[in-house]
């Protein structure tokens, strides 16, 4: 037996190539995910290991927690900490660190490094061994700075040039002082980072006399949990924590392998999407070779085979296809790996370097995945066939489906399609939060009944394309009757290509839908003609605001500044505004009371309205950061949604309570409404800073729609790759198809249909089974987008069903493009067939 399965495999070379390639291309995505998370997580593990070189133990703050009325924060690591770190019996030296945020502009005035990685920090001393100089001096005072090597060269500063940056707003114009190298990971990864001398840093991110962290070096022969415990001994416990250098290389390992593992288990699912399909194709493939099969097979079993083997001689069919794709796969996804590494430096942003990473488990998954999916695919034909008794059928090759399993098989997928149905649709009448879980299982449920369902559904809706066909003369009516003779087999080729499209389209209704309820809330919740925001989301400057008020053209302004309270013993942040002017800046709709804010009066939107039981001219008490209380009333309640919501209070209540001020926004009017011209007096007002987006409505919804675009410009490459298997798989049906009509096709030949027709027939069978898939396909992903978007209302007032009408029918349109190009092939074969030779075909 496995000598004839092994000859099968080899007589049949043309026939499975087509199925080992589905398999492969599958595998080749798991086996190019793999390879590629793996390298950049090892490059960047390497890479944050090294930056631990110099810190054997490192103390940071601890963070007092909120309790009762008191507001949580973390303790100050002040000067007398870090000399009391210094003298420890063990430690060598001690280093202050301070951080923040700093954006560096290159001569062209745009920003040098990626708008998260651009970070600024402090140089210890005349020679800090963290980062080693390779040109100039430590930087002295406020007005010099220091570059890394990368951004140096990228922006073309030299020591002695003038450098453009800022950390919170304001520009600053200091002088290079010298140029250093680093292997701090978001250098090498794109980003940026300027460096100053301690003071001009503690003032610049707002630690006056204290520090983030301090790192401390051991001296010979200490080891590092010795030091740790020499800190902990003589550093107050409530006040710091200490973590060895070794643990903090661990942590950040970890922190590396959890941030990779979203982005590899997102392209995994495709991955597994494209495995999916090619089952259907697998399936497929090993069902009509096993019934073209059936005289041998019986002849087999009357010869002495049981049941048993004939299933294990189709298995070990299916073992060797899925070696041989699971191989080649491998190969292709290591190719993929190294691709998208070069991919993802073409597009600007660069690794730290590393040696292509090909672990153990990546070559176990990716020959496990092609033998498993293989099997798994194959096992039922081969059940199927060594189950039909050997007289039966060695009478006929084709033995069709018996009622009685055509009837099981519509009854289980009417139940599944119903239950999935049924759960959807009361998934759409839940919270978000809660409707998720039962979504999923009902879209699970229901592509599984429709795919069961397809045999069914395939006859009248292809029977609906008859007048279409009938166009087409012989040639149609033969293609329509091809359509529906084998309904399981067109049910199996349509779904590869059903499940494809449903997904796209889901994905599109979805992101239109939200692109146009985002654009519907910018428009109703803010009235302000620009909004101010630094590039990375970090605070601004309370100078910003003062600057921009003053700006000519600037009818009103608020800056939003916002603040951790505590209110009825719960943590609370609630938004200063500007009290006087944020009602011509925003349009939210009032439920009740007015929109008055000033003095101890506040407004509240309606859920933390109904969280604390709060009704119009209802007080209640927020206790600030100063640990000072103040007691506010409720002027009114307001619609918040996701761009404005909370409690809301005048600047000048809020501020006094805070340390350091500090703004998330600035929201502008101007007198002659948004323009070119006054963008422009903003943007010089505010030193042409590079760190800092000046927006109005339609940046802001433009801003949100690119993010959109690039996650489904990103969904549809992925899920091209479950389309390219669904095409495999109509190619693969069709030849499989002509080589088992060979005979009837010689017939057609020799009472007259020509070459011409021959091919047209062809062709037309696959568009018919294509768009088949496509409606199907179409049709679910609508239903998946509305009750996706019902979901989502719950969270999203302004939120309404979008159909992209163009889209729809343009995927309709691909799905024909997709049955025509896969026709060409077996459609050129069919009609090459030579008429005597195929009638005599058996």
């Amino acid at each position: 037996m496995f000598r004839t399965a092994l000859r099968n495999v080899l007589a049949h070379k043309a026939r499975l190539l087509m199925t080992v390639l589905a398999v492969m291309l599958g595998v080749a995505f798991v086996s190019g995910t793999l390879v590629f998370t793996n390298t950049i997580s090892d490059a960047y593990q390497n890479s944050s290991a090294k930056g631990f070189d110099h810190v054997d133990v490192a103390v940071v703050p601890k963070y007092q927690d909120s309790e009762g009325d008191k507001v949580g924060k973390p303790a100050d690591l002040t000067q007398a900490t870090l000399d009391k770190a210094a003298k420890v019996p063990g430690a060598a030296s001690a280093t202050g660190v301070v951080s923040g945020f700093t954006a560096v502009a290159d001569k062209h005035g745009k920003l040098a490094g990626g708008n998260w990685q651009s970070a600024g920090g402090n140089y210890w001393g005349t020679k800090d061994a963290r980062y080693p100089l390779t040109s100039g001096h430590a930087p002295h005072g406020a007005n010099e700075v220091l570059l890394d090597a990368k951004t140096a060269q990228r922006a073309g500063y030299k020591v002695g040039d003038t450098v453009r940056l800022s950390v919170d707003g304001p520009v600053l114009t200091p002088t290079v002082a010298g140029i250093f190298t680093t292997d701090d990971g978001n250098v090498t990864a794109g980003g940026s980072l300027a460096l100053f001398d301690t003071p001009t840093a503690q003032k610049l991110f707002g630690k006056h006399g204290t520090y983030d962290e301090i790192d401390v070096k051991a001296k010979p022969g200490t080891g590092q949990a010795a030091l740790k415990d020499a800190l902990d001994a003589a550093l107050p416990a409530h006040q710091v924590k200490t973590t060895t250098g070794r643990q903090l290389a661990d942590d950040q390992a970890k922190t590396i392998a959890d941030s990779m593992s979203g982005l590899k288990q997102g392209l995994l699912v495709f991955a597994g999407i494209a495995l999916f399909v090619g089952t259907f194709i697998i399936a497929n493939t090993f069902t009509m070779l096993v019934a073209q099969r059936t005289k041998e097979l019986a002849l087999m079993r009357a010869v002495g085979a049981s049941r048993r083997q004939v299933t294990r001689s189709v298995l070990i069919e299916a073992f060797v296809v899925g070696a041989i794709a699971g191989v080649a796969g491998l190969v292709a996804g290591i190719g993929i790996g190294a691709g998208l590494r070069a991919l993802v430096g073409s597009f600007g942003a660069s690794m730290p370097d590393g040696p292509l990473v090909i672990s153990p488990g990546t070559v176990v998954a990716a020959l496990a995945v092609g033998i498993l999916i293989t099997m798994l695919a194959a096992w039922l034909p081969g059940r199927r066939a060594a189950k039909i008794p050997p007289v039966a059928a060695m009478n006929s090759v084709h033995a069709t489906a018996t009622t009685k399993s055509l009837v099981l098989r519509n009854t289980i997928g009417a139940l599944f399609t119903a239950a999935g149905a049924a759960v959807i649709v009361a998934a759409t009448s839940m919270d978000a939060s809660s409707g998720e879980a039962p979504m999923g299982l009902g879209a699970v449920l229901l592509i599984l009944g429709v795919f069961v369902l397809t045999p069914l559904l395939s006859r009248p809706l292809i029977a609906a394309a008859a007048p279409l066909l009938r166009a087409f003369g012989v040639s149609g009516k033969l293609a329509r009757q091809n359509s529906v003779r084998n309904p399981r087999r067109t049910a199996a080729t349509a779904s590869a290509l059903m499940i494809g499209l449903t997904l796209i389209t889901g994905m599109t209704v979805m992101a239109g839908s939200l692109q146009s309820s985002i654009d519907k809330m910018a428009a109703s919740a803010i009235r302000a003609d620009y909004v101010v925001s630094m590039a990375n989301g970090s605070p601004l400057s309370p100078d910003v605001a003062k600057k921009i008020a003053a700006t000519d053209g600037v009818s009103a302004s608020s800056p939003l500044r916002n603040a951790e309270t505590r209110i009825d013993g719960t943590t609370e942040y609630v938004t200063g505004v500007d009290g006087a002017s944020i009602a011509e800046l925003t349009d939210l709709k009032v439920d009740r009371g007015s929109f008055t804010i000033g003095g101890d009066r506040v407004v509240v939107d309606k859920v933390r309205a109904e969280e604390y039981g709060w009704k119009t001219g209802s007080h209640f008490t927020a206790h600030f950061e100063d640990g000072k209380a103040q007691t506010l009333t409720v002027a009114g309640i307001y619609d918040g949604n996701d761009m404005i919501r909370g409690i809301m209070l005048d600047n000048k209540v809020l501020t006094p309570h805070l340390s350091k001020p500090t703004d998330m926004q600035v929201m502008v009017k101007t007198a002659n409404g948004a323009s070119t011209a006054t963008k422009d007096r903003l943007t010089s007002a505010l030193g042409a800073n590079p760190a800092i987006k000046i927006q109005d409505k339609k940046d802001i919804s433009n801003d949100i729609a690119q993010m959109f675009t690039m996650m489904l410009n990103m969904v549809y490459g992925l899920l091209g790759m479950a389309v390219i298997v669904a095409v495999l798989g109509v190619i693969n049906t069709l030849a499989m198809s002509v080589f088992e009509r060979s005979q009837e096709i010689g017939m057609l030949r020799a009472i007259g249909l020509d070459r011409r027709s021959v091919k047209r027939m062809v062709r037309l069978e696959s568009l018919v089974i294509s768009l088949f898939g496509g409606v199907l396909g179409i049709g679910l992903g609508v239903f998946f987008g509305w009750a996706a978007g019902e979901l989502l209302g719950t969270k999203m007032p302004t939120y309404e069903l979008v159909l992209p009408w163009g889209r729809l029918v343009l995927f309709l349109a691909l799905a024909g493009v997709v049955g025509i190009l896969a026709a060409l092939w077996p459609a050129r074969r069919a009609a090459r067939l030579n008429m005597l030779t195929a009638i005599k075909a058996e």
